[in-house]
């Protein structure tokens, strides 16, 4: 019998990241009822498998052979995932409630929207913004990727300056919303990047398919 396939994959790349995956698997399962959880684990050696099985039934497990970076980890992975959303997100990222709500309703709302990203508060410092991310990302014309909350290493305080959806150049690999049918035509992550700055040149050869990607603040994470 064929399955149907999944409206949403939440799915975390995991390396010898068991402490992370204690502290804010919970709350990721918490607050994505409507998604289905993975973890992808790059061949740890810490646990990390044995602990989501053992504490969390509803989280399907992928185990990759090595541990090939985010790119090819994330692309190995997704290989085996049928959905119409996937959504990258680091195992050190704090969730909200109703974090993929926002998001999910802007793009089906525009089948050109192939990603997008939530605002990203820094979780140490909840005031400013996150350094990888923020309120979405831009590119200057020496090659320079800047954010809206964060130019090199200055973070600004989130007084909701940045709180309207808009167009962006590249959204955040911490956070990425990305649709499985455009991530599949343009070939998925550039495995070249071990780890950094893929999601940039992923999102830069989606608009150059003529593909939106946004940000939209009223999904929020830490």
């Amino acid at each position: 019998m064929e399955t149907q396939k999944i409206k949403i994959a939440v799915v975390v790349l995991n390396w010898n990241g068991k402490s992370w995956l204690e502290k804010f698997l919970p709350t990721l399962v918490n607050h994505s009822k409507e998604a289905t959880v993975f973890v992808a684990d790059n061949a740890s050696t810490d646990g990390s498998v044995s602990f989501v099985k053992d504490n969390f039934p509803t989280v399907k497990v992928i185990v990759n052979t090595k541990n090939g970076g985010y790119a090819k980890g994330y692309n190995d992975a997704l290989k085996q995932i049928d959905a119409e959303y996937f959504v990258l997100i680091n195992s050190d990222i704090e969730v909200t409630d109703r974090w993929l709500s926002p998001i999910i309703s802007l793009m089906d709302s525009d089948k050109q929207i192939a990603s997008c990203q939530p605002k990203i508060l820094d979780y140490n410092s909840k005031t400013k913004f996150e350094y990888a991310g923020a309120s979405g990302g831009f590119i200057d014309n020496l090659g320079y990727p800047f954010c809206r909350g964060r130019i090199f290493d200055f973070l600004e305080e989130d007084k909701g300056q940045y709180n309207d959806a808009t167009e962006i150049f590249w959204a955040t690999g911490a956070c990425l919303f990305v649709r499985a049918e455009h991530y599949n035509e343009v070939g998925g992550l550039d495995e070249d990047f071990f780890a950094h700055q893929e999601e940039i040149d992923l999102c830069w050869r989606l608009k150059n398919k003529d593909f939106k990607v946004m940000v939209e603040p009223k999904s929020d994470s830490k």
